[in-house]
């Protein structure tokens, strides 16, 4: 059998832990670039994308939120082998962030406004639906795929202020985290606690995870980590800062101790250990991904609950190069048997 991962077929389910080794692609910050041609071996982000039973893309689909650019990632994603493709938006996908738009738009496209109602229909129409593709605003969402594998996920396309882009919010404002009766600012959508949530995608990092500029700047944000360090997913996948890709395993503190909210919150408060993944760049171009196993048949499978997985998964560099891979995740989730029988049920209708 091979070892490439890209043709290793996955596991059954385990009964026992009701779980399934489902396999997730992630990708951020494509910013209008699809994959390079199978034929340009230099880069790992290229044709056909390696197969997966679920897409996550954290956002930055375009340069400057042009409707034709959305169109292209549709195109994209359409083509893409997935079951489920879902997407957030980012900053820079700003008629997708109506409020925003009105404000600045005339700004951002002086010589001809884009229609947000277009740019909206684009992402969710029925060419999206048909291709699998899900387009998520901010909140949580549960999913059930053909292959029982169920899971559900927070998503928020918001990242501190960042040049007057879109989806912004101050850093001092707590949009993740439950606020007293009292605050000023409430969280309209807060993560919920563990264990709610199987999957985190968010456009910004959280402060200190994969989160540093080239000037070494921790520029997360601080009130996600609180939030994610009280979540305690199984995976935390984001993108928007192009320098700090990568991946990380953390083992969260037993005494659940929650950092300081505020830029100068301690980032290792909540955690024991924290390793970072090295990745051979030779494989990653093989392979067209980055692959990691964490998976019931792995050497050391996730333990939800204690640890969480965080990939920072932006495809283009600081200088705007398509030339970083894809994140390719084996990672157990759920296991609804009732799902794969109501799937034959409808395979026999179907073939009656």
């Amino acid at each position: 059998m091979s070892n490439n991962p890209v043709s290793k077929p996955l596991p059954t389910a385990d009964v026992s832990t009701k779980t399934i080794t489902t396999r997730i692609l992630i990708i951020s910050d494509t910013h209008n670039k699809i994959p390079a041609a199978a034929r340009n071996v230099e880069v790992p982000y290229r044709n056909p994308l390696p197969r997966a039973d679920i897409i996550l893309h954290a956002g930055d689909i375009s340069m400057s939120g042009k409707v034709s650019e959305y169109e292209g990632i549709i195109d994209f994603l359409a083509a893409a082998d997935a079951e489920l493709k879902i997407i957030i938006a980012g900053n820079h996908d700003i008629t997708l962030d109506r409020a925003y738009y009105k404000k600045w738009g005339r700004f951002k496209h002086p010589w001809r406004l884009e229609n947000m109602d277009d740019a909206m229909e684009t992402m969710t129409g029925e060419a999206a639906r048909k291709a699998g593709i899900v387009y998520l605003g901010e909140g949580v969402n549960s999913f059930t795929i053909s292959s029982g594998a169920t899971f559900t996920i927070y998503t928020s396309p918001y990242q501190p202020e960042f040049c007057n882009w879109a989806f912004k919010y101050e850093l001092h404002e707590d949009r993740f985290n439950e606020t007293p009766p009292v605050a000023n600012l409430k969280a309209s959508n807060p993560i919920p606690s563990h264990p709610q949530i199987d999957l985190v995608m968010t456009h910004g990092p959280p402060y200190g995870r994969l989160d540093k500029t080239t000037n070494g700047k921790d520029v997360g944000c601080p009130h996600l980590l609180k939030a994610v360090s009280r979540c305690r997913p199984r995976l935390h996948c984001f993108g928007h800062i192009h320098e700090g890709w990568g991946a990380e395993r953390v083992k969260w503190a037993d005494k659940r101790k929650i950092p300081i909210a505020g830029p100068k919150a301690n980032a290792n408060s909540s955690i024991e250990n924290v390793h970072r993944y090295e990745i051979d760049r030779a494989r990653s171009l093989e392979d067209r991904a980055a692959y990691l196993d964490v998976s019931q048949s792995s050497e050391e499978p996730l333990e939800f609950g204690k640890e969480t997985v965080f990939v920072n998964a932006s495809i283009m560099s600081k200088r705007y190069g398509p030339t970083q891979a894809p994140w390719l995740i084996d990672i157990d989730l759920p296991w609804k048997e009732s799902a794969i029988e109501d799937s034959m049920k409808a395979d026999d209708i179907l073939s009656y």
